[in-house]
């Protein structure tokens, strides 16, 4: 009989034991996990397809937003705040006419040095009246910079609708932004899957580096006329003492002022736009994180009350 029971007691034992290990080893894993995915740079959750080239979706696709594509736009952008136009045309290829239909325009800085930010560029909307309407751009988590909202209107399936957008570049854009990828892309209200989007890179240069200033060489004094300093020169005196002394030297033409040499910074008028810093972290990530964590705490919570009490 003790054998029986001592056997049930070692066999429990070893469940206990083994189930211990089990939800140790999985607490470990939840934690391990939830830390590494907190560390992972948010890039890693927010990656835009645009950015790989334009994107195609075949006509008639169930719950597809309508497509965009770039027109014309500018081939090279200076970043000194002066303006360049952008066409962007949206047609409705999904089969049905599609509500709420909102063009978007985004700027993205390939590579992975120095990046233009939200606070580098500004944007507009040539609106249905005819007047440019400022655009909030919203620094995105992965080097774009895109536009909080434009204007929504109604786009019936087959048909097109075209957009004129324009941007600017601020002389605080970092000098080691030589290309930006242009962005262009459509929604709409109900879309489940992204429509057809398009892509453009434009070179950028920077105000400073266009033009080279010449240093300016200071002129040379140009000294008097004989004539002039003949007269200029003070009569002398007849008497022996003074007769001695020597005749003052004419006075030097003053010498010429150096030109200050031209200024660099951006045109007068050039809005200076404020530089914001990088992304802040994505919240679904820092919640999803969160959870992660809390719940390898509780697992471990129920390992230690699994230990039989002594």
């Amino acid at each position: 009989m003790r054998t029986s029971v001592i056997t049930r007691f070692a066999k429990n034992a070893r469940s206990l034991s083994s189930r211990r290990r089990v939800a140790a080893l999985a607490a470990t894993t939840v934690l391990a996990g939830g830390i590494q995915f907190l560390a992972t740079d948010t890039a890693w959750a927010c990656g835009d397809e645009r950015t790989g080239g334009p994107v195609s979706v075949a006509p008639g696709t169930a719950g597809a937003a309508p497509d965009a594509v770039l027109v014309s736009t500018p081939s090279s952008v200076v970043a000194d705040g002066s303006w360049n136009e952008v066409t962007l045309k949206v047609t409705d290829r999904t089969g049905e006419d599609a509500h709420g239909m909102e063009p978007f325009f985004g700027l993205y800085t390939p590579g992975s040095g120095s990046a233009a930010g939200a606070g580098d560029v500004r944007m507009q909307l040539l609106d249905y009246t005819g007047t440019w309407k400022d655009l909030k751009p919203v620094q995105g988590c992965y080097r774009g910079v895109d536009v909080a909202s434009t204007q929504r209107s109604r786009l019936d399936n087959g048909q097109s609708a075209t957009f004129k957008f324009r941007f600017s570049l601020a002389p605080t854009t970092p000098q080691g932004v030589t290309t930006v990828d242009l962005l262009a892309s459509a929604n709409s209200a109900g879309a489940t899957t992204t429509g057809g989007s398009d892509f453009k890179p434009v070179k950028v240069t920077h105000a400073q580096g266009t033009a080279t200033a010449k240093p300016v060489t200071p002129a040379k004094p140009v000294p008097a006329p004989a004539k002039e300093a003949r007269k200029a020169e003070p009569a002398a005196d007849k008497t022996p003492a003074k007769a001695a002394e020597p005749a003052k030297a004419p006075a030097a033409a003053p010498s010429a002022t150096p030109s200050a040499a031209p200024a660099t910074s951006a045109p007068a008028g050039t809005p200076e736009l404020a530089q914001t810093g990088a992304s802040s972290t994505n919240t679904f990530l820092a919640v999803s994180s969160a959870a992660l964590l809390a719940l390898g705490a509780g697992v471990l919570i129920a390992v230690r009350r699994l230990r039989p009490q002594r």
